[in-house]
């Protein structure tokens, strides 16, 4: 990396993140260029926002497009953008009223809001987040995040929130009653190291919003748009939530967000009692339109399942192979992990200088979060490289 480049990136940020040592300087396709001369190929794909991969012609078309009529409008216009892509998500999700963010974080404290005010008027208070849960660094996605990694230092937190254990389906029995406002969970939890919710869980959690009446949010900030061969990760397990959270995918790479809700809180918000300067930007839009319509009529969203499954395949394969390194691989299409029995930094660090970026979260587990564009042969160079370096672990 240019050093001169990380000196003055010392100097001038707070020291809130562990920078790679790598220079970019452009991306094509699924692959990154360092100004060094190397090559990587990316299995984390901007932690999950580059799932058209890098340049691609669709997005930079409509996003130059955008700009050449306007670039920001305030929400007291109507705005085309806005509109289309709007029209494209609900046709989609079949959901009844939508709220466009700047991000994930932002959608999370959106949908707080929402199912707060829709609480008054129904008696009920009390949220509940799940264990080993990431939603946002803001103090709402915070209190409903659980993990103190993320929480020391930062009380007190929102009143009224709560942890229950993650699949423990006798606890939320125990807890959950007449007085629960809503249950929050990622129904594949991506930060926390790709646990997927089981089926009785989900069922449980379906069962008891009947009797009690509570909302379910789902935050599919990671795991929607497509990124598991359908459209919203819970549509894996028969779940229908009240309300969902987008971001990441969403705006091609641009800052975009959305928390979506159906019929129960379609008319709880009224003028005035929510808002956003830059939520909706109508360029980010115009991207979401272009990734959209790639997921959709391009087929991208089926591609993802469908190379999700031959890379599983080909991990489950490694694990037969390495059953004393590799626990357990967990996910659905492009959101897969690989859950170690030792540290996984030191093969993420081996599998760079390779010239593969790969994620690892939660200490142990190895994030993959390609873009849906990843080919067999990617894929197979990758699966190459990582068994070699697991040889080398077993040495």
């Amino acid at each position: 990396m240019n050093s001169s480049l990380f000196e003055k990136e010392q100097q001038y940020f707070f020291r809130t993140y562990k920078r790679l040592p790598l220079d970019i300087i452009r991306g094509d396709g699924c692959v990154l260029y360092a100004r060094d001369g190397k090559e990587y190929i990316d299995f984390f794909g901007g932690l999950a926002v580059n799932a058209l991969g890098y340049n691609h012609p669709r997005v930079k078309r409509a996003i130059v497009e955008q700009i050449d009529r306007y670039i920001h409008l305030s929400n007291f216009f109507v705005q085309e953008p806005q509109v289309r892509l709007a029209e494209k998500l609900m046709h989609i999700t079949r959901y009844k009223r939508l709220f466009f963010t700047n991000s994930g974080t932002e959608a999370i404290e959106g949908a707080l809001k929402l199912a707060r005010k829709w609480g008054v008027k129904e008696g009920k208070s009390h949220i509940f987040g799940l264990s080993n849960s990431f939603h946002g660094r803001t103090m709402g996605a915070l209190s409903l995040t659980e993990r103190p990694k993320y929480r020391d230092g930062y009380e007190p937190f929102l009143p009224n929130i709560g942890h229950l254990p993650y699949n423990d389906g006798e606890q939320l029995r125990k807890n959950v009653n007449e007085t629960t406002l809503a249950v929050v969970l990622e129904f594949i939890q991506g930060e926390g190291g790709i646990y997927v919710v089981s089926p009785e869980y989900a069922s449980e959690l379906n069962a008891l919003r009947e009797k009690y009446g509570f909302l379910i949010i789902a935050d599919e900030i990671q795991a929607g748009m497509g990124r598991t061969g359908k459209f919203f990760g819970f549509e894996q397990f028969g779940v229908r939530p009240d309300i969902a959270v987008l971001a990441k995918a969403i705006g091609g790479g641009l800052p975009l967000g959305a928390f979506l809700g159906n019929e129960r809180v379609a008319e709880t918000f009224t003028y005035g009692v929510h808002g956003t300067t830059f939520g909706g930007n109508p360029v980010a839009c115009a991207a979401g339109c272009a990734v959209m319509d790639e997921l959709v009529q391009g087929g991208l969203m089926k591609r993802a399942g469908e190379i999700g499954e031959y890379l599983k395949s080909k991990f489950v394969s490694l694990q037969s192979a390495h059953p004393s390194l590799i626990k357990e691989v967990r996910g659905f299409g492009c959101m897969l992990g690989i859950e170690l029995t030792r540290e996984g930094q030191p093969i993420v660090d081996e599998l760079q200088q390779r010239g593969f970026l790969v994620n690892c979260t939660n200490t142990n587990v190895l994030r993959f979060l390609p873009p849906y564009t990843i080919s067999e042969q990617q894929c197979d160079f990758l699966v190459a490289h990582l068994e070699e370096v697991l040889g080398l672990q077993n040495v």
